[in-house]
């Protein structure tokens, strides 16, 4: 049977890298996917690609700043599918690069607003539904929030993501009474429209081929091939389905061995 047959999942944070992948992985695995983005645009693309029918998705754009917008997608997958069995948190900012000495705190103080408070506020959203008859949580951190990044520098990415993580202790504690397990998952660099245009550029700026800024990725880790956002979605939906019922205040590392913990 596939893993999350009849079940119903909001996924946010739905663009062209890992929030569709998710979102086709949900459905391919037989679940019904409620989908959030800012962008109404690659919110019905996606929609379109992962399920033309249209019988198993519905959309709403949604910006996990606004607590508001979160309970309306919330609300609108109990009004369309009778209930929320899971929700992956994909909605995220990590435009932001530097460190301490050039931060520019005003920008931290957005990238923590969406990746922390911002998750936050999507998944006590999905509360009321989720509380009904237990669930899953499954929130997106990063590796460099576990491990110091040797590529590019993103301290505010990397601290919002670290505090989503601290976060998700105390939420698997309070939660599971209510059989609502919360967990994450960490990726490394994950191939996909994000890492690709970095190679691209990265190559570009250097002079060098593209393989060779790949092989640079890829020679720290233990398996030969960066994990792509299809991988990582596949963690996601594995969180997501009554295969990890007894799994909960983990942070799964999804990073072809890099990192080993």
């Amino acid at each position: 049977m596939p893993l999350l047959q009849g079940k119903t999942v909001i996924v946010s944070g739905v663009g062209a890298g890992l929030g569709h992948e998710v979102a086709a992985a949900v459905v391919a695995e037989g679940g019904n996917a409620v989908l959030g983005a800012r962008t109404e645009a690659n919110l019905a693309k996606t929609a379109a690609e992962v399920d033309p029918g249209g019988a198993r998705v519905a959309y709403l754009p949604t910006d996990i700043t606004e607590e508001v917008q979160c309970g309306a997608l919330a609300d609108l997958a109990v009004e369309r599918f009778g209930d929320i069995d899971a929700l992956v948190q994909v909605a995220a900012s990590d435009s932001h690069f530097g460190g301490l000495q050039d931060a520019d705190f005003t920008a931290w103080a957005g990238v923590l607003d969406v990746n922390l408070l911002g998750s936050l506020r999507m998944t006590r959203a999905c509360l009321p539904a989720l509380k009904e008859r237990g669930g899953s949580v499954v929130l997106i951190g990063t590796q460099s929030s576990v491990a110091a990044p040797s590529q590019v520098r993103q301290a505010a990415y990397a601290a919002s993501k670290g505090a989503l993580t601290s976060a998700m202790y105390s939420l698997a504690r309070e939660l599971g009474p209510h059989r609502i397990r919360v967990n994450t998952v960490q990726p490394g660099w994950m191939w996909g429209p994000p890492v690709e245009a970095y190679v691209t550029l990265t190559a570009r700026a250097e002079g060098v081929p593209e393989a060779e800024v790949k092989r640079r990725l890829t020679e720290r880790m233990a398996l030969p091939d960066l994990a792509t956002d299809g991988d990582v979605a596949q963690a996601c939906v594995f969180l997501a389905s009554d295969r990890a019922r007894a799994i909960t205040g983990q942070s799964l590392l999804v990073n072809a061995g890099e990192l080993m913990r």
